[in-house]
């Protein structure tokens, strides 16, 4: 059984849950890195990483992973909750059964993941559960209330596991990335056009895929949160948060910004991502 430190990466085959597979295997942790996608995730393979289909809304899948990582190395020392995708459009708009399902990967997947994995850490008396949530998890953007509700569910989360964690030695840390170079701004827009691209919540809309365009113009590489999972996963005492990307700078302000302010903002940062992206 391994004694170097293993770690599982879900949400693996692209954007920020690629990178944090590579940076952790390049430190020396064993990495397995689940994703849906498994096809996509070649290039994982090609550096030594083990690739696994993992569907985190499956226990099933959740549960034929974990027993796998515990029977080849004989622990789990890391878990990165990446798996995600965020829903956008108006709330009228949004069909219930949609919403359940962001929620059931955004933040029940994760649940699945972390309950999955606790009974090994307890008996190690050592873990890390590193959950990536988002600006959006501290910061409401239009026409992503389900999305941003997931997020700021995992933050909640995320603070009581870590009280519950703390006196058993395990960790939990979370990062909230801002925005990052992936495919998330471009499947978000997809739902946005989709679902309330027409009708009364078209000019708020307009401006919310103006600033998913800039998003993807002006976003950070994905190894910048790759490096603060290392941190978070390697440091001797991590701390509780991490943040970084394009715009997460805002986490810094929210202190001092009323509601009204936050507000404001969006509509300024809406009208100027039309200017920019027509």
């Amino acid at each position: 059984m391994s004694q170097r430190k293993v770690a599982l990466v879900t949400g693996a085959s692209s954007g920020i849950g690629n990178a944090i597979a590579r940076s952790l295997h390049r430190n020396g942790v064993i990495v397995y890195a689940g994703a849906r996608r498994v096809s996509r995730m070649n290039d994982l393979d090609d550096l030594g990483i083990t690739t696994l289909p993992l569907d985190v809304t499956d226990a099933a899948s959740v549960e034929h992973v974990v027993d796998r990582i515990v029977s080849e190395t004989g622990r789990v020392d890391i878990l990165v909750n990446n798996a995600g995708y965020g829903l956008m459009g108006a709330l009228e708009d949004v069909p219930l059964e949609q919403a359940q399902d962001q929620f059931d990967v955004n933040l029940f997947g994760a649940a699945r993941l972390i309950q999955s994995v606790l009974p090994m850490m307890r008996q190690q008396h050592a873990g890390r559960i590193i959950n990536i949530t988002s600006v959006d998890g501290k910061i409401a953007q239009p026409l992503a209330s389900w999305y941003v509700a997931s997020k700021f569910a995992l933050e909640g989360l995320s603070d009581a596991l870590r009280l519950e964690l703390e006196p058993l030695d395990i960790h939990t840390v979370v990062i909230e990335p801002g925005a990052i170079r992936s495919e998330w701004a471009d499947i978000a827009t997809k739902h946005l056009q989709e679902t309330s691209a027409k009708g009364p919540y078209q000019p708020t809309a307009d401006r919310a895929v103006a600033i998913l365009a800039a998003v993807k113009q002006f976003s950070s590489k994905p190894q910048v949160i790759a490096r603060l999972a290392d941190r978070a996963a390697l440091s001797r005492r991590p701390k509780t948060r991490y943040h970084a990307g394009s715009g997460s700078q805002l986490l810094y302000l929210k202190p001092f910004m009323s509601d009204k302010m936050i507000d404001r903002m969006w509509r300024v940062v809406g009208e100027a991502a039309q200017r920019i992206t027509h």
